[in-house]
Protein backbone atom coordinates (compact mmCIF):
# COMPACT_ATOMS: atom_id res chain seq x y z
CA UNK A 1 0.00 0.00 0.00
CA UNK A 2 1.30 2.96 -0.93
CA UNK A 3 1.28 5.27 1.89
CA UNK A 4 3.75 8.09 1.39
CA UNK A 5 2.44 8.64 -2.17
CA UNK A 6 -1.07 9.32 -0.91
CA UNK A 7 -0.18 11.03 2.33
CA UNK A 8 -1.65 14.32 1.30
CA UNK A 9 -5.62 12.72 1.68
CA UNK A 10 -4.53 11.20 5.02
CA UNK A 11 -2.81 14.19 6.61
CA UNK A 12 -6.22 16.25 5.45
CA UNK A 13 -8.44 13.60 6.68
CA UNK A 14 -6.47 14.07 10.27
CA UNK A 15 -6.45 18.34 9.64
CA UNK A 16 -10.34 18.22 9.41
CA UNK A 17 -10.43 15.95 12.18
CA UNK A 18 -8.49 18.25 14.63
CA UNK A 19 -10.18 21.25 13.17
CA UNK A 20 -13.58 20.26 14.11
CA UNK A 21 -12.53 18.97 17.46
CA UNK A 22 -10.31 22.55 17.53
CA UNK A 23 -14.06 24.42 16.80
CA UNK A 24 -16.13 22.45 19.39
CA UNK A 25 -13.71 23.14 22.39
CA UNK A 26 -13.45 27.27 21.34
CA UNK A 27 -17.39 27.22 20.47
CA UNK A 28 -19.71 24.95 22.91
CA UNK A 29 -15.68 24.48 25.67
CA UNK A 30 -15.94 21.69 27.92
CA UNK A 31 -18.61 20.52 29.85
CA UNK A 32 -16.88 20.31 33.83
CA UNK A 33 -18.30 17.27 36.09
CA UNK A 34 -18.52 17.42 39.78
CA UNK A 35 -15.31 16.03 40.06
CA UNK A 36 -13.53 19.60 38.59
CA UNK A 37 -16.37 21.96 39.87
CA UNK A 38 -17.58 20.52 42.95
CA UNK A 39 -21.11 19.15 43.11
CA UNK A 40 -23.24 16.26 44.35
CA UNK A 41 -23.26 12.12 42.97
CA UNK A 42 -26.47 10.82 44.11
CA UNK A 43 -27.13 7.01 43.54
CA UNK A 44 -30.85 5.97 44.55
CA UNK A 45 -32.73 2.49 43.57
CA UNK A 46 -36.54 2.46 43.91
CA UNK A 47 -38.45 -0.27 45.15
CA UNK A 48 -41.09 0.44 42.71
CA UNK A 49 -40.79 1.33 38.86
CA UNK A 50 -40.23 4.68 37.73
CA UNK A 51 -38.84 6.16 34.39
CA UNK A 52 -36.05 8.67 34.18
CA UNK A 53 -38.49 11.42 32.59
CA UNK A 54 -41.03 11.53 35.82
CA UNK A 55 -38.02 11.34 38.30
CA UNK A 56 -36.38 14.52 36.24
CA UNK A 57 -39.70 16.14 36.35
CA UNK A 58 -39.70 15.47 40.27
CA UNK A 59 -36.50 17.29 40.80
CA UNK A 60 -36.95 20.16 38.68
CA UNK A 61 -40.45 20.95 39.71
CA UNK A 62 -40.54 19.35 43.45
CA UNK A 63 -37.21 20.07 44.75
CA UNK A 64 -36.05 23.15 42.38
CA UNK A 65 -33.01 21.22 41.56
CA UNK A 66 -33.02 22.09 37.64
CA UNK A 67 -29.26 21.59 36.97
CA UNK A 68 -29.46 18.25 37.96
CA UNK A 69 -28.32 15.69 35.54
CA UNK A 70 -29.85 12.06 35.88
CA UNK A 71 -28.51 8.86 34.23
CA UNK A 72 -30.81 5.55 34.33
CA UNK A 73 -28.76 2.47 35.15
CA UNK A 74 -30.48 -0.69 36.00
CA UNK A 75 -33.23 -2.29 37.62
CA UNK A 76 -34.43 1.23 38.93
CA UNK A 77 -31.61 2.63 39.85
CA UNK A 78 -30.55 6.33 39.19
CA UNK A 79 -27.38 8.31 38.89
CA UNK A 80 -27.80 11.83 40.28
CA UNK A 81 -25.51 14.45 39.35
CA UNK A 82 -26.19 18.04 41.09
CA UNK A 83 -25.06 21.08 43.03
CA UNK A 84 -23.45 20.57 46.05
CA UNK A 85 -25.70 20.42 48.94
CA UNK A 86 -25.73 20.56 52.47
CA UNK A 87 -26.71 17.48 54.39
CA UNK A 88 -29.79 19.06 56.15
CA UNK A 89 -30.91 19.38 52.40
CA UNK A 90 -29.44 15.97 51.49
CA UNK A 91 -32.03 14.39 54.80
CA UNK A 92 -34.63 16.50 53.05
CA UNK A 93 -34.40 16.03 49.80
CA UNK A 94 -34.55 12.12 50.63
CA UNK A 95 -37.17 12.32 52.54
CA UNK A 96 -39.48 14.18 49.80
CA UNK A 97 -38.50 11.45 47.19
CA UNK A 98 -39.33 8.88 49.56
CA UNK A 99 -42.65 10.19 50.91
CA UNK A 100 -44.01 11.46 46.91
CA UNK A 101 -42.10 8.65 44.79
CA UNK A 102 -42.05 5.37 47.40
CA UNK A 103 -39.03 3.90 48.91
CA UNK A 104 -35.79 4.64 47.66
CA UNK A 105 -32.60 2.78 48.34
CA UNK A 106 -29.39 5.17 48.76
CA UNK A 107 -26.50 3.60 47.13
CA UNK A 108 -24.58 5.83 47.13
CA UNK A 109 -24.20 10.13 48.19
CA UNK A 110 -20.90 12.09 47.51
CA UNK A 111 -20.01 15.65 48.02
CA UNK A 112 -17.52 17.80 46.14
CA UNK A 113 -16.39 20.77 47.18
CA UNK A 114 -15.31 23.69 44.93
CA UNK A 115 -11.88 23.97 46.21
CA UNK A 116 -11.18 19.97 45.79
CA UNK A 117 -12.50 20.38 42.25
CA UNK A 118 -10.26 22.79 41.13
CA UNK A 119 -7.24 20.93 43.13
CA UNK A 120 -8.22 18.06 40.62
CA UNK A 121 -7.97 20.03 37.59
CA UNK A 122 -4.66 21.26 38.49
CA UNK A 123 -3.78 17.74 39.06
CA UNK A 124 -5.29 16.65 36.26
CA UNK A 125 -3.45 19.02 33.93
CA UNK A 126 -0.28 18.48 35.59
CA UNK A 127 -0.42 14.81 34.78
CA UNK A 128 -0.97 15.57 31.05
CA UNK A 129 2.03 17.78 30.85
CA UNK A 130 4.59 14.94 32.93
CA UNK A 131 3.30 12.46 30.19
CA UNK A 132 3.75 13.79 27.40
CA UNK A 133 7.33 15.14 29.02
CA UNK A 134 8.23 11.70 29.71
CA UNK A 135 7.23 10.21 26.50
CA UNK A 136 9.12 12.78 24.38
CA UNK A 137 12.32 12.01 26.42
CA UNK A 138 11.85 8.82 26.23
CA UNK A 139 11.76 8.72 22.76
CA UNK A 140 15.02 10.79 22.25
CA UNK A 141 16.71 8.56 24.11
CA UNK A 142 15.48 5.30 22.14
CA UNK A 143 16.76 6.99 18.83
CA UNK A 144 19.88 8.66 20.44
CA UNK A 145 22.03 6.67 17.66
CA UNK A 146 19.32 7.25 14.67
CA UNK A 147 20.73 10.97 13.32
CA UNK A 148 19.98 10.51 9.51
CA UNK A 149 18.57 11.34 7.51
CA UNK A 150 16.39 13.10 10.69
CA UNK A 151 18.11 13.34 13.98
CA UNK A 152 16.61 11.63 16.93
CA UNK A 153 14.88 14.66 18.72
CA UNK A 154 12.44 14.63 15.53
CA UNK A 155 10.87 11.34 16.47
CA UNK A 156 10.17 12.89 19.16
CA UNK A 157 8.48 15.51 18.30
CA UNK A 158 6.64 14.03 15.63
CA UNK A 159 5.43 11.19 18.33
CA UNK A 160 4.00 14.77 20.21
CA UNK A 161 1.99 15.68 17.16
CA UNK A 162 0.29 12.68 16.85
CA UNK A 163 -0.33 12.14 20.56
CA UNK A 164 -1.99 15.56 20.87
CA UNK A 165 -3.87 14.94 17.70
CA UNK A 166 -5.07 11.46 19.33
CA UNK A 167 -6.13 13.03 22.18
CA UNK A 168 -7.44 16.21 20.55
CA UNK A 169 -10.09 14.20 18.34
CA UNK A 170 -12.21 11.95 21.30
CA UNK A 171 -11.84 15.43 23.48
CA UNK A 172 -13.94 16.70 20.55
CA UNK A 173 -16.34 14.06 20.18
CA UNK A 174 -16.98 14.31 24.68
CA UNK A 175 -17.23 18.21 24.11
CA UNK A 176 -20.06 17.84 21.32
CA UNK A 177 -21.67 14.66 23.39
CA UNK A 178 -21.47 17.12 26.29
CA UNK A 179 -23.40 19.84 24.44
CA UNK A 180 -26.12 17.25 22.90
CA UNK A 181 -26.46 14.52 25.49
CA UNK A 182 -24.99 16.56 28.80
CA UNK A 183 -22.22 14.61 28.99
CA UNK A 184 -19.57 15.48 31.77
CA UNK A 185 -15.70 15.84 31.12
CA UNK A 186 -14.67 14.03 34.86
CA UNK A 187 -11.39 12.25 36.36
CA UNK A 188 -12.64 9.30 33.93
CA UNK A 189 -12.27 11.29 30.84
CA UNK A 190 -8.59 12.37 31.66
CA UNK A 191 -7.54 8.57 32.75
CA UNK A 192 -9.02 7.61 29.12
CA UNK A 193 -6.93 10.32 27.31
CA UNK A 194 -3.94 9.16 29.56
CA UNK A 195 -4.86 5.50 28.41
CA UNK A 196 -5.41 6.56 24.59
CA UNK A 197 -1.68 8.50 24.28
CA UNK A 198 -0.20 5.53 25.77
CA UNK A 199 -2.02 2.90 23.61
CA UNK A 200 -1.01 5.39 20.85
CA UNK A 201 2.79 6.27 21.60
CA UNK A 202 3.56 2.39 21.77
CA UNK A 203 2.25 2.34 17.98
CA UNK A 204 4.10 4.79 17.13
CA UNK A 205 7.12 3.08 18.12
CA UNK A 206 6.85 0.15 16.70
CA UNK A 207 6.47 1.80 13.32
CA UNK A 208 9.42 4.43 13.92
CA UNK A 209 11.55 1.83 15.37
CA UNK A 210 11.02 -0.84 12.01
CA UNK A 211 12.22 2.54 10.01
CA UNK A 212 15.51 2.87 12.52
CA UNK A 213 15.86 -1.16 12.12
CA UNK A 214 15.49 -0.85 8.02
CA UNK A 215 17.81 2.25 8.20
CA UNK A 216 20.59 0.05 9.91
CA UNK A 217 19.93 -2.86 7.54
CA UNK A 218 19.55 -1.08 4.10
CA UNK A 219 21.61 2.84 4.78
CA UNK A 220 20.64 5.54 2.89
CA UNK A 221 22.94 4.30 0.06
CA UNK A 222 21.05 1.55 -1.17
CA UNK A 223 17.42 3.25 -0.62
CA UNK A 224 14.97 5.90 -0.76
CA UNK A 225 13.73 6.90 2.58
CA UNK A 226 10.48 7.45 1.41
CA UNK A 227 10.20 3.77 -0.01
CA UNK A 228 11.94 3.02 2.95
CA UNK A 229 9.06 4.26 5.67
CA UNK A 230 6.58 3.06 3.34
CA UNK A 231 7.79 -0.66 3.31
CA UNK A 232 8.40 0.15 7.77
CA UNK A 233 4.71 0.95 7.55
CA UNK A 234 3.26 -1.68 5.31
CA UNK A 235 5.76 -4.28 7.40
CA UNK A 236 4.23 -2.92 10.93
CA UNK A 237 0.60 -2.47 9.92
CA UNK A 238 -1.26 -5.87 10.23
CA UNK A 239 0.57 -5.77 13.62
CA UNK A 240 -0.90 -2.68 14.22
CA UNK A 241 -4.52 -3.16 13.17
CA UNK A 242 -4.48 -6.21 14.91
CA UNK A 243 -3.39 -5.53 18.43
CA UNK A 244 -5.86 -2.31 18.05
CA UNK A 245 -8.61 -4.79 16.73
CA UNK A 246 -8.35 -6.89 19.79
CA UNK A 247 -8.75 -3.93 22.37
CA UNK A 248 -11.41 -2.74 20.05
CA UNK A 249 -13.86 -6.04 20.73
CA UNK A 250 -13.28 -6.17 24.30
CA UNK A 251 -14.37 -1.90 24.18
CA UNK A 252 -17.54 -2.89 22.28
CA UNK A 253 -18.39 -5.74 25.02
CA UNK A 254 -18.00 -3.44 27.65
CA UNK A 255 -19.94 -0.24 25.90
CA UNK A 256 -22.88 -2.25 25.61
CA UNK A 257 -22.87 -4.87 28.58
CA UNK A 258 -20.42 -2.87 31.01
CA UNK A 259 -22.03 -0.44 33.57
CA UNK A 260 -23.38 3.02 32.45
CA UNK A 261 -21.38 5.26 34.30
CA UNK A 262 -18.28 4.00 32.29
CA UNK A 263 -20.26 4.28 28.89
CA UNK A 264 -18.30 7.54 28.32
CA UNK A 265 -14.90 5.86 29.61
CA UNK A 266 -15.35 3.31 27.57
CA UNK A 267 -16.45 5.40 24.69
CA UNK A 268 -13.57 7.29 24.62
CA UNK A 269 -10.85 4.81 24.95
CA UNK A 270 -12.58 3.18 21.55
CA UNK A 271 -12.15 6.39 19.63
CA UNK A 272 -8.60 6.99 20.93
CA UNK A 273 -7.52 3.71 19.89
CA UNK A 274 -8.79 3.63 16.28
CA UNK A 275 -7.30 7.40 15.85
CA UNK A 276 -4.16 6.35 17.69
CA UNK A 277 -3.98 3.15 14.82
CA UNK A 278 -4.92 5.43 12.03
CA UNK A 279 -2.21 8.16 13.23
CA UNK A 280 0.68 5.84 13.84
CA UNK A 281 -0.14 4.27 10.11
CA UNK A 282 -1.24 7.07 7.89
CA UNK A 283 -0.21 10.64 10.29
CA UNK A 284 3.61 9.81 11.78
CA UNK A 285 4.98 8.09 9.13
CA UNK A 286 3.86 10.91 6.65
CA UNK A 287 5.15 13.53 8.83
CA UNK A 288 8.50 12.25 9.05
CA UNK A 289 9.31 12.51 5.32
CA UNK A 290 7.69 15.79 4.94
CA UNK A 291 10.05 17.15 8.05
CA UNK A 292 13.02 15.46 6.31
CA UNK A 293 12.31 17.10 2.66
CA UNK A 294 11.36 20.53 4.03
CA UNK A 295 13.96 21.15 6.23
Amino acid sequence: MNIIGHKKIFLSVSGLLMLLSIAAIVFLGFRFGIDFLGGTLWELKFESQISRDELTEFFRSKLELTEAIIIEESNAAFLIRSKEMSEADHQKYLNQINAELGAADELRFEAIGAAVGAELREKAITAFILVLLGISLYIAFAFRKVSRPVSSWKYGVITLVTLFHDALIPTGLIILLGYLLNVEVDTNFIVAILVVMGFSVHDTIVVFDRVRENLRVSGLQKTDFDALVNASVNQTMARSINTSLTLILVLVAMYFLGAPTLKYFVLTIAVGTIVGTYSSIFVASPLLTIWRKKF
